[in-house]
């Protein structure tokens, strides 16, 4: 005992041992209302308490808990009245429950690998016993590629469903197709004979509703009908996809990536990722985008992708049995999410890896790569959009930039960063003020009030009344001699073109109006996508910002074309633009606008310019795009350390511990363990001395998540640690299967009990849910190793120890709270809402 307890007095690094007994799991092994206090608290390992009203958990079991198969009933060999020399050891055969995980409280990363480590150590000493377990091995090792294979058949195809139905639904505000309802307006006219090239977007069979309504489409009243059928739809899909949300899956609102990093990071939101949350995201996704609001599908696509990661995880009984297996291939599914959002796999890989995961190990990586990959090839085979392409907005561009053009490049990624930060500060505010205010009570007055404003703001204007992707796609656009947009109306001042490239020309009176409508375009979608994102409907923001990255760009891209073309003496330019030639793409600088302000949003790098790349497929513009990116990064950085991601994780109060932040406080653990000087002693067990009554007595008067258990109350010498309920559903089960366990038996955590008198009650043996080695620091440990303990072992909690005595208890709540008080912030905050 005295090596064991010196073992503690040191920082323990060591990975835990567990019983095979612990990953049996099932959340049916024991009944509700046993314990009041265990049916009623919802607090996670860091003791934190969140009100019942806080969020309509109606929907949690559309994801049951991990392993629902119970299994037979074991008859467990305990003694009676005159048996109570023999201990009653039920664990000795795996319990249904024990292991597991309530609602709201963050796995335990260490248990879960070294049970992972157990399971596949067993199985490979098993194939080598027969054929058969050698055939179960080989299916083992199989299993996580051919999970990944349906979870990129099933992003990619819920992609495509997605992409057509928006489309659709999206023009159906305008007008329908008589030829065919279900036709969107470009699939109506490309099999019309009536169509001239100019006027591709015009044909008898598409009807406007003001031709249905009164049978024409020229005069005021006309336009009046239009507008109004216009709002009207906007308002009917708002209307529809917010109810839809409301009622039957509140988890589907938002773009989910802060909810999944905090998934991903170990956190448990049962039900964020199930069925009903998947079914009911699709479709208000579509009817959301089809509303004209301005939001993309793109954020939420990666819920989606990691809805179907979850469902699918509950075919193989290796990850639905492990919460830390399950978290490796909710990584590889946001990979496939990022892969059909925008068509760019490898920007997916490193979204994932950048972005969205805690914890990503180089087989995550290869199948994340697989996922991706048979996602992308599956929206390809639907091809969506009708162009071969997995994106509405692939463009590609062929005149090379210039050094000089880097300017105009920073100074847009000084426009994203400024306009990132702006973003960030105001819609926090704003969501804030949703929270805390009565406006948070009606959601669906809101959805509806800011999209009647909207439509009523965006149907005059043509680039408002255009779906974002399309208008992205035209501000990407590099125009050709035969383009028909008002951004392409320049004066032809030539006879021909070298090399099929068309020269700098003046614009036209087109590209003037455009440029002002535009302008009136960038004010309206920075000031309304503060007040979209967040409300509760599916909302992405990668869309919104890189629409004002690309206005912003274009109209950059079109000024210094036009300073080119008419100052081509000025020095700047007469040294590598010559009359006549192609100098300046305006569509090469609404790409890296979009860059720009999309980074400095969600403050990515790596994956946003290998993303952009995808986009493209031209390496030459790698070194713009990577300029923009960081410039912006450093500019937000220098306004706000946080994403918007990681604002709405801390708006929230989700228990994530960021792993990028250094701690540089010199603070010790002892200053921050509970309990602290003048509280009440910490609430410990007994290793031998305890009845059931007295172990029940504190689990109905405490809400702790888990309790030290000691040699005795007088030594504080520390024996391991136990969950609250892995407890509960070990006396509840001892209670059912052995007649004789009363409240005045003792639990006994030791190997072998002493002799006891006879006549005495049967004894209960819990030693095998006992955690005999929890991770331990002395009360003279920085506060900055405990806290990259916590962040690189994903810790739930860590004991305090003097010479081997305990003292104290951090939980990860508690290295929460630390880190905001120590920055200044309200430690309060750090609540799940």
């Amino acid at each position: 005992m005295n090596s064991q307890n010196n073992r503690y007095a040191h920082l323990n690094y060591g990975y835990r041992t567990h019983s095979k007994a612990r990953s049996a799991m099932d959340n049916r092994g024991f009944q509700q209302g046993s314990f009041s206090s265990f049916q009623n608290s919802s607090s996670d390992e860091d003791l934190m308490d969140i009100p019942a009203t806080a969020m309509d958990f109606s929907m949690r079991d559309d994801v049951p808990p991990l392993d629902r198969e119970v299994g037979e009933d074991k008859s467990y060999n305990g003694g009676g009245i005159g048996y109570s020399n023999r201990i009653m050891d039920f664990l000795e055969e795996p319990i249904p429950g024990v292991g597991t995980y309530d609602d709201f409280n963050t796995i335990d990363w260490v248990r879960e690998k070294s049970r992972d480590r157990d399971r596949h150590r067993e199985i490979t000493n098993k194939s080598k016993e027969s054929t058969w377990a050698l055939i179960h091995s080989v299916s083992d090792a199989f299993s996580g590629w051919l999970l990944m294979l349906l979870i990129g058949l099933l992003s990619g195809s819920l992609a495509g469903l997605i992409d057509i139905s928006a489309h659709w639904m999206t023009d159906l505000k305008e007008g329908i197709c008589t030829g065919g309802f279900w036709f969107n307006h470009e699939h109506c006219c490309w099999n019309s004979d009536h169509v001239t090239f100019e006027e591709r977007d015009k044909c008898p069979e598409w009807n406007s509703w003001s031709q249905l309504i009164i049978s024409t489409d020229e005069g005021a009243f006309a336009y009046i009908v239009n507008y109004f059928m216009y709002v009207l739809w906007a308002l009917l899909f708002a209307f529809l996809a917010v109810s839809l949300v409301k009622v039957f899956a509140p988890y589907a609102c938002g773009s989910g990536i802060p909810e999944i990093k905090t998934i991903l990071s170990g956190f448990i939101i049962r039900g964020y990722l199930g069925k009903w949350t998947l079914v009911i995201k699709t479709i208000t996704l579509v009817l959301a985008v089809s509303s004209g609001l301005s939001l993309g599908k793109e954020g939420p696509l990666v819920h989606v992708a990691c809805c179907c990661g979850n469902i699918l995880c509950h075919c193989f009984n290796k990850y639905r049995k492990n919460e830390a297996k399950r978290r490796e291939v909710l990584s590889a599914a946001a990979a496939a999410g990022v892969s059909v959002a925008f068509g760019a796999p490898i920007g997916g890989v490193l979204f994932s890896l950048e972005e969205v995961s805690y914890y990503f190990p180089l087989k995550t990586l290869w199948r994340s790569f697989f996922a991706a990959l048979v996602a992308a090839f599956t929206l390809r085979s639907i091809n969506p959009f009708g162009n071969s392409r997995l994106v509405l907005f692939y463009v590609e561009f062929h005149t090379p930039w210039h050094l000089f053009e880097l300017v105009p490049f920073i100074l847009l990624g000084i426009f994203g960063g400024l306009w990132g930060a702006l973003f960030i500060r105001t819609n926090i505010a704003w969501c804030r003020k949703r929270k805390t205010t009565q406006l948070g009570k009606y959601p669906v007055i809101e959805v509806l009030v800011v999209t009647a404003i909207t439509a009523i703001l965006a149907f005059p204007n043509e680039y408002t009344r255009m779906s974002t992707s399309e208008l992205i796609s035209e501000l990407f656009n590099d125009c050709g001699l035969l383009d028909s947009s008002k951004l392409c109306d320049y004066e032809n001042r030539f006879n021909t073109s070298k090399g099929g490239e068309l020269p700098d020309r003046p614009a036209g009176v087109g590209v003037y109006s455009a440029m002002w409508q535009l302008a009136l375009t960038l004010i309206l979608k920075i000031v309304i996508t503060i007040f979209t994102f967040g409300m509760k409907i599916p909302s992405g923001l990668f869309i919104p910002s890189m629409a004002v990255g690309a206005i912003a760009g274009r109209l950059l891209g079109v000024g210094m074309e036009q300073l080119a073309y008419y100052h081509q003496e000025w020095t700047v330019f007469n040294s590598w633009c010559s009359q006549g030639a192609d100098c300046i793409t305006p569509g090469l600088y609404a790409m890296v606008g979009a860059a720009a302000c999309l980074g400095g949003v969600t403050r990515m790098t790596v994956s946003l310019v290998v993303i952009m790349f995808e986009l493209t497929g031209g390496l030459e513009y790698i070194v713009p795009l990577m300029a923009a990116a960081m410039t912006s990064k450093w500019v937000a950085d220098a306004l706000g350390r946080e994403g918007i991601y990681d604002a709405h994780i801390r708006l929230n109060g989700y228990p994530f511990l960021e792993a990028k932040e250094e701690f540089a406080h010199k603070t010790l653990a002892m200053d921050v363990m509970k309990p602290r000087r003048n509280d009440p002693l910490l609430t410990v067990l007994t290793q031998d001395s305890m009845t059931v009554e007295d172990v029940e007595t504190i689990i109905s008067e405490t809400t702790y998540s888990g309790f030290p258990v000691v040699v005795s109350r007088e030594s504080q010498r520390l024996v391991g640690f136990v969950l609250r309920r892995d407890l509960i559903i070990s006396i509840e089960n001892a209670r059912k299967k052995q007649d004789g366990v009363v409240s005045t038996s003792i639990i006994y955590f030791t190997e072998h009990s002493p002799p006891l008198p006879p006549y005495t009650p049967p004894t209960l043996k819990l030693r095998n849910i006992l955690d005999l080695s929890p991770f331990t620091v002395t009360d003279l440990t920085p506060m900055e190793i405990v806290v990259d303990i916590f962040r690189k072992l994903g810790l739930r909690q860590c004991l305090v120890t003097h010479n081997g005595r305990l003292l104290g208890i951090i939980t990860k709540k508690d290295v929460l709270k630390h880190i905001a008080q120590m920055a200044n912030q309200d430690p309060d905050s750090i609540l799940f809402n």
